[in-house]
């Protein structure tokens, strides 16, 4: 009996335009009604979450941001944080500061926050208007002197300086997960994160196993968690290698995938 869907957000849960398809918002419905848990797992931060279950009109619902390094029950009650080391997060950040034309966005907690020079970037405003989360400006320094740790820290920049960010920055970091989540943005954790450990911690929670939840996933920052969960399911957008992966393919974010695989397996009726 299936007890918890898990989805990854964009590109899977919403439409490129980033608006949630009505199949989906009422599939959710339908699946809270039913006492089935429903929690969004991605690399945004709970107030780039919440927003889009608000506007669907649901309750809260359990999340697991940063990939895995902060999980939240329905309640906020917070099951795992987990903050990058300060010595890591020093140098990697002063490593950083060879490239120019970049953005750096430090997220700990419910906090995002951007270097005062950054703040304007047309990257950094995208991402507001996408997110609606609210933004404060820092000196990353004193935040770590203060003993502000991060649980992540965002590069946006052009893609070709993301690439070469990522293979250098992996290189000399190999304490940190260094990886692209989109062409031109490179996201930086302890590399003991993963959406699988996030999910493994919110199953232990509510008593759960992997045999009685659903994954959906559509990138590749969604493997290990397409990988942990055996009812896994690749959106029609992904790409080959996410398909193969995964247990089953449905439809794409833009046709409303998540609703379609629910329906055809029985855990929805309407």
């Amino acid at each position: 009996m299936i007890k918890i869907i898990l989805s990854d957000i964009d590109g899977t849960f919403l439409r490129h335009d980033k608006s949630v398809p009505e199949l989906h918002a009422s599939a959710v419905r339908e699946i809270i009604s039913r006492g089935i848990k429903f929690a969004l797992v991605s690399a945004r931060m709970p107030e780039a979450i919440y927003p889009i279950t608000d506007g669907i009109n649901l309750p809260r619902i359990p999340v697991i941001s940063y990939s895995g390094a902060l999980v939240l029950t329905e309640t906020e009650k917070i099951l795992h944080d987990k903050k990058m080391p300060a010595d890591d997060t020093a140098k990697i950040l002063a490593e950083m500061n060879r490239w120019q034309d970049i953005a750096l966005n430090f997220y700990t907690g419910r906090k995002w926050y951007v270097r005062a020079n950054d703040r304007q970037n047309r990257y950094v405003e995208y991402e507001i208007k996408v997110t609606q989360a609210p933004v404060e400006t820092a000196d990353f320094e004193k935040l770590l002197s203060g003993g502000t740790l991060p649980n992540k820290i965002l590069v946006m920049c052009e893609p070709p300086t993301c690439e070469e960010m990522e293979r250098e920055l992996g290189e000399l970091f190999p304490r940190l997960n260094v990886v692209r989540s989109a062409p031109h943005l490179l996201e930086v954790m302890d590399s003991s994160v993963s959406k699988a450990v996030g999910i493994e911690i919110l199953l232990k929670h509510y008593g759960f196993t992997v045999d009685e939840a659903i994954a959906f996933g559509d990138n590749y920052n969604d493997i290990e968690m397409l990988e942990y969960i055996p009812q896994s399911v690749a959106m029609g957008n992904a790409p080959d290698r996410i398909k193969k992966i995964a247990s089953a393919v449905t439809d794409t974010n833009e046709n409303a995938g998540i609703y379609t695989y629910l329906k055809e397996a029985g855990v929805i009726s309407n």
